[in-house]
């Protein structure tokens, strides 16, 4: 059963529609939904007293064995529910956490999760428990032993502890991998938004690679990074990150925070909107805030429309009176706009691209042939006196790694091409 407090505002249809996926992506059959309307919060129940009594008779008629509440419940409140019901009451940081441990598969992920659940855990540790009762002192003990709640309490703290120092050098593997991404001086773009947007269907669709996607809330908790190939200028790193969902469970984004934080070493945001949704203003905004939170709002962002398909609107790129690209609008299931796509990519993580004729001797026969190679030559000319002249284009990537080159190739391709 499902039930819906609704506190002080208007009754939410989007939110309700949200929490019952929720509930489906848990693996849940809802037998019944329930509003409860009131103008302050009960601190005993959450909702009223009668409402309690209501929800009890329904329990009981339908023969529910879990009311799942779609608001965040304190100790108290879910022990007197529990009580009342006799039933299993979660609450939506609860229900979160539970479908997060189903979907996790790698051991960074499951790490993570059991960290979450585990300082929302140590949340509900309160007096009043009944088996709290005090323990008896052991031979040769002197006193009452100490309460099984300071035992729990000091079990949970140092499974906190290990956990958090395993997922610290996982966080440090993870920080070689990105000094060695920059190194590469292959640019880095961090996918994000909104959970069941379409990052895993468009990801798939950019990166030509296999990962899950699927109808759900949270099918993809994983990051995964990609190549995304035959680009100008050479191929683009891609990251999909876990989905960003209203009232995202602290214990959940500062487990996620070292995941969350790949997006920090990235040269371009791509916040992928679902273009269908009559909601998407506040899912735009839900994926804002925690992009400040981990401290990411100050990267450059690209807004990419997906679902353009279920839209009156047409694919392509959506540019401002300066002529700098506004949007874009794609269909990840279908393709449509994919090439706009990855032109607008090439066009904001580039740092500019160099085009210039120069001139070669014959004494740089590697920065020649080098040239050739990258694809960075438009014509060649070869005047009496045996000198080259090229016409060349190409990223100032892949200049860097021109001046790279020993001897004489290097410093020419150095003078020709970086000034």
């Amino acid at each position: 059963m499902l039930l819906h407090p609704v506190i002080r505002i208007s009754d939410d249809e989007d939110s309700r529609e949200e929490f019952l996926r929720l509930a489906e992506s848990a693996g849940l059959a809802v037998a019944a939904q329930l509003n409860a309307p009131r103008d302050q919060p009960d601190p005993k129940f959450l909702v009223g007293a009668g409402k309690v009594e209501e929800i009890a008779t329904l329990v009981e008629e339908e023969s529910i064995g879990l009311v799942l509440v779609n608001a965040k419940l304190s100790p108290v409140q879910e022990r007197n529910l529990v009580r009342r019901l006799r039933v299993n009451v979660l609450d939506r940081t609860t229900l979160i956490l539970d479908i997060f441990s189903q979907r996790a598969r790698s051991h960074e992920g499951k790490l993570q999760v059991e960290l979450a659940q585990l300082r929302h855990l140590s949340t509900r540790l309160v007096r009043g428990w009944t088996h709290l009762e005090r323990q008896r002192g052991g031979i040769g003990m002197r006193g009452p032993g100490e309460t099984q709640l300071e035992t729990d309490r000091r079990l949970l703290a140092g499974r906190i502890r290990s956990l958090t120092q395993r997922l610290d050098k996982v966080e440090q593997r993870r920080s070689q991998g990105r000094r060695a991404r920059d190194r590469s001086e292959t640019p880095l773009i961090a996918l994000v938004g909104y959970t069941n947007a379409g990052k895993s269907t468009l990801f798939n669709r950019l990166t030509e690679s296999g990962v899950m996607a699927r109808d759900q809330l949270f099918a993809t908790l994983d990051p995964t990074v990609r190549r995304i190939e035959h680009l100008p200028g050479g191929p683009i790193l891609l990251s999909d990150t876990v989905g960003f969902i209203r009232d995202l469970p602290h214990e959940l984004v500062a487990a996620f925070r070292a995941t969350l934080e790949e997006t920090l070493s990235a040269g371009l945001v791509v916040h992928l909107i679902d273009g269908a949704s009559p909601d998407r203003a506040r899912h735009q905004a839900v994926v804002e805030d925690v992009l400040n939170d981990i401290g990411a709002s100050g990267i450059a962002q690209l807004k990419v429309f997906n679902k353009v398909d279920m839209t009156d609107r047409r694919s392509g790129l959506e540019r401002d009176e300066n002529g700098e690209i506004k949007a874009v609008w794609v269909s990840a299931q279908t393709g449509a706009g994919m090439e706009s796509l990855k032109r607008a990519l090439v066009e904001r993580v580039g740092e500019g691209r160099v085009h210039r004729w120069i001139e070669l001797g014959p004494h740089t026969p590697r920065l020649r042939a080098a040239l050739f190679d990258l694809g960075a030559v438009l014509q060649e000319r070869v005047d009496g006196s045996g000198q080259c002249h090229l016409e060349v284009e190409l990223d100032r990537r892949d200049v860097r790694s021109l001046t790279r080159l020993s001897g004489q190739d290097g410093k020419l391709a150095s003078r020709l091409l970086l000034h």
